[in-house]
């Protein structure tokens, strides 16, 4: 069985659309000049953010993007359970992350969203086999990023 999973990205300043499905704001902080009554969000994960150390460390430009994207996955790999609501969210509808970052390519973002169809992949596999599946995992053989 093969599922297909819709996960967008969309910046907070930009007007909500009813394409958009399920918007998740996923930030560690809140974005500077919104009011939390007037984002159009149904959650916020930031524990599925990169940590603070991490976040702050790149915006430093003390590492490069590769460095971070693996440190980062590597953060998500070991807090699996980080992913869990975002994955629920996946599985029932269009999903549109949120967040304040500018260019979306060199953000967290394509790293969270590898992340999710990673771990969607592997608990779909896991119920075709039949076997019970964790709410999330990695294989310990899997890291994406080297």
């Amino acid at each position: 069985m093969t599922t297909s999973y819709s996960i967008k990205f969309k910046r907070v300043y930009d007007a909500a659309e009813d394409r958009d499905g399920i918007r998740i704001l996923v930030d560690r902080l809140w974005p500077r000049g919104v009011k939390k009554e007037a984002l159009s969000h149904q959650d916020w994960c930031k524990d599925a953010c990169p940590s603070n150390e991490l976040r702050k460390s790149y915006h430093a430009k003390e590492i490069d993007y590769e460095r971070f994207a693996k440190r980062y996955f590597d953060e998500l790999s070991a807090n699996p359970d980080n992913l869990t609501p975002l994955l629920r969210y996946a599985r029932q509808s269009q999903v549109t992350l949120l967040s304040a970052v500018k260019t979306f390519e060199y953000s967290h973002l394509p790293v969270l969203k590898h992340a999710m169809i990673e771990a969607l992949k592997l608990e779909d596999q896991q119920a075709d086999d039949n076997k019970l599946s964790s709410p999330v995992c990695f294989g310990k053989d899997f890291n994406y990023w080297g």
